[in-house]
């Protein structure tokens, strides 16, 4: 069971790292700018690597939701590098967002494409999973053998 999900698994932990890059990130920006927590406002440097970390936060929950789902019904093997490119999005988001509102826009604009992606291959692998559960049909099969 375990090398079914190890690279999920993995792509998950190198997630967790990244968003623990992004917090050390406003944290130093916090000391580089004099802005004290609890507070949100401050120069527009600032601002833009808060709100960077705080939009890749906001997006973690639905990627691994997604991530897992995808490697467990669909395929771990490409679900693992769809994964990997999204983590990548995600730091070019970071990185083009503290230089520049606009320079975030081609990075996000590709992670959702991924996620969008992650989304589908999940929704059908559990379509497949309960075709295969109620009408003895899997489609995945059928399709392989048809392109195959």
């Amino acid at each position: 069971m375990l090398d079914q999900v190890v690279y999920v698994a993995a792509v998950s932990v190198l997630g967790v790292f990244e968003q623990a890059y992004f917090s050390l990130q406003v944290i130093q920006a916090r000391r580089k700018y004099s802005v004290s927590p609890p507070s949100t406002a401050g120069p527009p440097e600032f601002e833009r690597v808060f709100r960077a970390q705080a939009n890749c936060s906001e997006y973690f929950p639905i990627f691994l939701t997604v991530l897992w789902v995808s490697g467990i019904f669909f395929s771990q093997a490409i679900s693992s590098l769809l994964g990997l490119l999204y983590l990548y999005g995600r730091y070019k988001y970071f990185q083009g967002y503290g230089k520049s509102a606009l320079g975030r826009l081609a990075p996000l604009y590709f992670s959702a494409k991924i996620l969008w992606a992650l989304l589908a291959f999940s929704t059908l692998g559990v379509l497949n999973t309960l075709n295969q559960l109620y009408f003895d049909v899997d489609f995945l099969q059928l399709l392989n053998r048809f392109f195959m």
